[in-house]
């Protein structure tokens, strides 16, 4: 997870919303089941998109103010997001192919 940001309520308007690349923030809790499913292919993600897409996780227990700025309900949700605004909301567990081919349409 070397290439996985963590951000935090402090953090996420300098390190996404004015990014100069795309980015995409998984917004997650520990005990979320379907949240550690979700995570490995992030990391994965992470790694091959490095420098194309930069790639967050938020722990919604630690941080509440950014999530409920964006209306998030359930977790996992994966938000990409393009210069500086919500070009996709992805909610739910979804296998690596359905999370990268969303992830390509901001490049």
């Amino acid at each position: 997870m070397a290439d996985v940001l963590e951000v935090t309520d402090d953090t996420f308007d300098e390190e996404i919303m004015q990014s100069d690349i795309p980015a995409m923030v998984d917004f997650w809790a520990e005990w979320c089941g379907p949240c550690k499913m979700v995570g490995p292919t992030v990391a994965e993600l992470a790694g091959e998109y490095k420098g194309k897409i930069k790639i967050a996780k938020m722990d919604v227990d630690q941080n509440r103010g950014t999530p409920a700025r964006f209306g998030i309900r359930n977790i996992p949700t994966l938000i990409l997001f393009k210069n500086g605004e919500v070009a996709q909301t992805i909610i739910g567990a979804y296998p690596k192919s359905h999370i990268e081919a969303e992830m390509k349409k901001l490049l």
